[in-house]
């Protein structure tokens, strides 16, 4: 079934001879499941394309759909409850609240939504993730792994619709960047999650069921992984 529906998607910046064209008409489908990878050099793109998705930035033209419904025809209000609701965000830098601990960085979106923390979901989280004798822990108390731990699992707490991870292992040594790569696709197997993450390193890209790559704004190449 497809989540996700990019149409024609353009974003442009300054007039001119100065324009700079982040995005040039930009297409392409996701299923619901799919673990999607998007690769490219710095500037190429990607991380535009992530934001316009994660309905942080709004697009100069074209559509984005999310389970049928084109996200850009919402108000700022609507949107703001698509970011909270459909999208898992998780970020290079874990972006974690450090007055917070685990559990309370944790249950943090579900508490912004109005909403009571399904504590069983949250304990089965915090157990796949290893975390189990650091809920109490505050982010300053935690390795760079655990936080990026933490922040997967602030992503997840949601169900989202969209699980969009920007450059998630780009702040981690090679054995916590291993078992980052390993935690995300053990989300997308365990609990079926339809993961888009951008990264500029071919290998991680490897792990993904599809890899799109993106220069000069556009996607030159839409290919299948095999196993």
């Amino acid at each position: 079934m497809e989540i996700l529906k990019v149409e024609h998607l353009s974003k442009f910046y300054g007039k001119g001879d100065a324009m700079v064209k982040a995005l040039n008409d930009v297409s392409f489908t996701v299923e619901k499941g799919e673990f999607v990878a998007i690769v490219g050099a710095s500037g190429s793109g990607k991380s535009t394309l992530l934001h316009i998705l994660g309905g942080v930035d709004r697009p100069t033209s074209g559509k984005v759909y999310v389970e049928g419904k084109d996200i850009y025809h919402l108000n700022e209000t609507q949107l703001a409850i698509y970011r909270r609701r459909k999208v898992g965000l998780i970020y290079q830098f874990y972006n974690l609240i450090p007055i917070l601990n685990v559990e309370e960085n944790l249950t943090l979106p579900v508490l912004l939504d109005h909403k009571k923390p399904d504590i069983h979901y949250r304990n089965e989280l915090i157990e796949t993730l290893g975390l189990q004798d650091r809920v109490k822990h505050l982010p300053n108390e935690l390795s760079g792994g655990q936080q990026q731990r933490v922040s997967i699992g602030r992503a997840l707490m949601n169900h989202p619709a969209l699980l969009l991870a920007d450059e998630p292992t780009g702040n981690l040594d090679s054995k916590n960047r291993k078992e980052i790569m390993e935690l995300l696709k053990l989300s997308h197997e365990k609990y079926e999650q339809t993961i888009i993450m951008i990264t500029h390193d071919p290998e991680l890209a490897l792990h993904a069921d599809r890899i799109l790559t993106i220069e000069d704004g556009r996607i030159i190449r839409d290919e299948e992984v095999k196993a």
